[in-house]
């Protein structure tokens, strides 16, 4: 009862950081949460919890820029990824949890360095390259909650002016979400453990969500960018060499 009552603790305040991390940069919330809670909790609980977050999150960030969103520019991309889901999921009920942990932590790290540095791809074709990016990030969402990076990186490749890749990222993954769920409820991933962990670390999304969207516009965005993906970074290794031991 002791370790479970330091667990929602200390779960709370990383949901909480991840959050607002995501309301300031629409990116980041999985990332940070994924080996971060992966120190005290399975992945199979992790990745059900943070895929229903990422949907009530992306949810309350969309309703803000909904504006901005542009569709059609996305569309193929939402198809590749609704496609690939399932199979991810399925990767995550059969794969070893620690060949998932160094998946997840080669992935963050490349994405991190990537983003950081901001090294940059001549695209000729975006619309037929949304299929290779929606395939991979589909993949990855549905084993262990990762599909931003792939997306993320092609998006700030393309550089697409921000708040139009703030409401397209969010909208991509408030459909991914939507179709993600399910799947998992007939996987017999979502399980009462999971649902009870979701409640109890509940108040410090909301928390952290709002106060992240709240502070979006005063916050140095290139800043807090370099200093998450410093932290980003750290906690891909901290993943690798948890999935090592």
């Amino acid at each position: 009862m002791e370790d479970m009552l330091i667990h929602i603790i200390l779960g709370a305040l990383i949901i909480f950081f991840a959050g607002m991390t995501q309301g300031i940069t629409s990116f980041g919330f999985s990332l940070i949460a994924v080996p971060m809670l992966g120190l005290f909790l399975e992945l199979r609980i992790i990745v059900p919890i943070l895929v229903i977050y990422s949907l009530i999150l992306n949810t309350i960030i969309l309703y803000h820029i909904k504006e901005s969103i542009d569709f059609k520019r996305i569309s193929i991309l939402v198809i590749a990824g609704i496609v690939a889901t399932p199979f991810g999921t399925y990767l995550l009920r059969v794969w070893d949890e620690n060949t998932l942990k160094i998946l997840i932590g080669v992935i963050i790290t490349f994405a991190a360095i990537i983003n950081f540095y901001g090294y940059k791809i001549k695209v000729k074709n975006e619309r037929l390259s949304y299929i290779p990016v929606g395939l991979s990030s589909g993949l990855l969402n549905g084993s262990v909650s990762l599909g931003g990076p792939p997306v993320v990186l092609f998006l700030s490749n393309q550089e697409v002016e921000k708040q139009v890749f703030r409401a397209n990222l969010t909208l991509y993954f408030w459909i991914l979400n939507i179709t993600t769920i399910p799947s998992f409820f007939l996987s017999g991933l979502i399980t009462n453990e999971v649902i009870h962990y979701t409640m109890y670390l509940f108040p410090g999304l909301i928390i952290g969500t709002l106060l992240g969207i709240k502070l979006s516009n005063k916050v140095d965005e290139n800043l807090f960018k370099k200093l998450t993906l410093s932290l980003i970074m750290s906690m891909g290794v901290l993943s690798i060499v948890s999935g090592m031991a």
